[in-house]
């Protein structure tokens, strides 16, 4: 199965909440970014991504604190209830670390 039509189905699920924003990830080999986006303006709010944390961690504490960024910024943009889009991976891992951490930086989904 491609990542499209995962991607595809994941969504499908997704649209019907439309008037939350949506947080989508983009995980590569090294590196994991986030960003939500508003879907009825058609544009992103924040975006984040691992490559700016100087820090020695792991991919999956980089994950969650990127994650509590996320969250932080969203929180400044008045945003506190989101979906949660995670594409075509699964909800395990690093995808499941920056979930885990845009719910301790204070959003809700």
């Amino acid at each position: 199965m491609s990542k499209i039509t995962r991607t595809r189905r994941t969504r499908m699920n997704i649209n019907r909440d439309k008037e939350f924003p949506r947080v989508t990830i983009f995980r590569s080999n090294k590196y994991i970014s986030a960003q939500i986006i508003d879907d009825k303006k058609g544009e992103t709010i924040v975006s984040l991504t691992d490559k700016k944390i100087q820090e020695k961690l792991t991919k999956g504490d980089k994950a969650r604190k990127l994650g509590k960024e996320l969250a932080s910024a969203a929180l400044k943009k008045k945003i506190k209830k989101i979906v949660f889009d995670r594409g075509p991976y699964a909800y395990h891992g690093r995808v499941k670390k920056v979930a885990e951490g845009l719910r301790e930086g204070g959003l809700e989904f």
